[in-house]
């Protein structure tokens, strides 16, 4: 038998995880940044702001867009159809800008109940009155069954930004004020509970709901001490903060026990091991503030329904720039991280 030489043997290269999409990517996490901070420069734009600002004559013109795949379609507190329409009117807001319009795109599985599709057209219809916006186009698409999982929403928002409003992303700056406008985690818990048949519904509901009200009281109280204002959706909390810290350049430093963390989602996230803090919510806010201006915009936040439970929760500082930490309840310190991987696929 003739000898085998090591020399001529090659093993095939393993697939590495950046070569193929997945769910991860879409998780608000640190691999959904890594993928858009790859395509992001091909295009010739930023991912640092969930919207952009053009400008419109002597105005400026804020343009959004979003998808919405969420399963179930239905679940307490909400449906795809008004998630779709609050979440479109919450990026075009945290701009400091007052949505106007929306164009609406259906992409619809073949077999989908008609009664179920005009259900969701209600729901957009009535969320979008309620927000005081028109949809103005739109489009509908029927793919073969299989090729989609019911019905897919995509959505553009379109709003006027409000005079001296000036929030982005890389706004923060050290010795800043973290407010957070009311209770995380209820609608990442929820559609969790729907999904998994845990039972949580019986005492949680989505917080699915617009925030352009609040973000107008913020902008008159505060102006463009208002520097940063993001809704932290996939990737929760900690997500938004990341992102918002990275872009900055500067540090967060959060306090464990002013964070308002509902009792049904401390329990939900402790029986599933989850942090709260990465889990999604679709009804609140985070704000950068300058010191001075502080309190006048959390008056101004708490006399808003949407703000009525708004707090402080940390400061923006100069150390560890693109870091969140956060000093416990035991007293020690530890880093709050973005989620890595994907915790709940088709949140939003």
């Amino acid at each position: 038998m003739t000898a085998l030489d090591p020399t001529s043997v090659t093993c095939p290269a393993p697939h590495a995880e950046t070569e193929r999409v997945l769910l991860g990517h879409g998780s608000g996490g640190r691999l959904m940044a890594e993928l858009l901070a790859d395509l992001a420069p091909r295009l010739g734009t930023s991912a640092a702001d969930d919207a952009a600002v053009l400008p419109f004559g002597s105005a400026e013109l804020v343009v959004s867009t979003d998808s919405f795949v969420v399963t179930p379609r239905f679940f307490p507190g909400g449906d795809i159809g008004s998630l779709a329409v609050h979440g479109t009117v919450n990026d075009v807001a945290m701009m400091g800008a007052r949505p106007m319009a929306i164009s609406l795109a259906y992409i619809v599985e073949e077999g989908l109940p008609i009664e179920e599709l005009r259900t969701v057209t209600d729901s957009v219809a009535t969320a979008a009155a309620d927000c005081g916006v028109a949809i103005v186009t739109g489009d509908t698409k029927v793919v073969n069954r299989g090729a989609a999982d019911g019905l897919y929403i995509t959505t553009t928002g379109f709003g006027l930004r409000m005079r001296g409003a000036r929030p982005e992303a890389k706004g923060g700056r050290p010795g800043d004020v973290v407010i957070v406008s009311g209770p995380i985690g209820l609608h990442g818990v929820t559609i969790l509970s729907c999904r998994e048949g845990l039972g949580f519904e019986t005492e949680i509901a989505s917080d699915t709901r617009p925030l352009h009200r609040l973000v107008t009281a913020m902008i008159t109280a505060g102006g463009d001490a208002v520097h940063t204002l993001r809704d932290p959706t996939r990737g929760g909390l900690a997500g938004a903060l990341n992102e918002l810290a990275a872009t900055a350049k500067v540090g967060v430093e959060l306090d464990e026990q002013s964070i308002p963390v509902p009792a049904q989602v401390a329990a939900a996230c402790e029986l599933l091991g989850l942090d709260p803090l990465h889990v999604a919510n679709e009804g609140c806010l985070v704000a950068f503030v300058a010191p001075g201006h502080a309190d006048a915009v959390l008056a101004a936040m708490r006399a808003c329904t949407e703000g009525a439970q708004a707090r402080v929760i940390g400061r923006v500082v100069a150390d560890h720039p693109g870091r969140v930490t956060m000093r416990t309840l035991v007293g020690a310190t530890r880093v709050v991280d973005m989620l890595v991987g994907e915790q709940l696929p088709r949140i939003c």
